[in-house]
């Protein structure tokens, strides 16, 4: 663990996130992570292939917060199909201060682990819907 960080990023994480990223299906996905408080590092906790965006509202737990790296794929108005991947830092408004500050601060050297530009962040689980996502992704 370097200094400035709160955690570690284990190499089972990083070769998550490398697979994830290099990934061949077309279809949506998502790969969660979350902080271990006691072991102090971040892990996985679910890679979900084929999942629509609102259907993450069902999965993440509403109390805690989470990574999530989510694949999309999106068809443009000209016919063309692209697959962007996003950042998206989910924390809820009503979690100790603590975890806040402890996921705040992974969340920078996380998000440059993965390589990722488009990162996003939710407080409620329910602005989780395509049309935010379209949105997000447009600009």
């Amino acid at each position: 663990m370097t200094s400035n960080n709160m955690c570690d990023i284990k190499d089972d994480v990083k070769d998550a996130l490398k697979e994830f990223r290099f990934r061949k299906n077309p279809k949506n996905a998502a790969l969660l992570l979350k902080v271990d408080r006691e072991k102090q590092k971040i892990c996985v906790d679910e890679l979900i292939e084929n999942v629509q965006i609102e259907e993450l509202q069902d999965i993440i737990p509403e109390h805690e917060p989470r990574y999530i790296i989510y694949t999309y794929k999106m068809e443009h108005s000209d016919g063309r199909i692209s697959y962007p991947m996003c950042f998206i830092f989910y924390t809820p408004s009503n979690i100790q201060m603590e975890l806040q500050v402890l996921y705040a601060g992974m969340k920078l050297v996380l998000q440059r682990e993965a390589g990722l530009t488009r990162v996003y962040e939710v407080r409620e689980l329910e602005e989780l819907t395509e049309d935010w996502l379209k949105e997000k992704l447009s600009r």
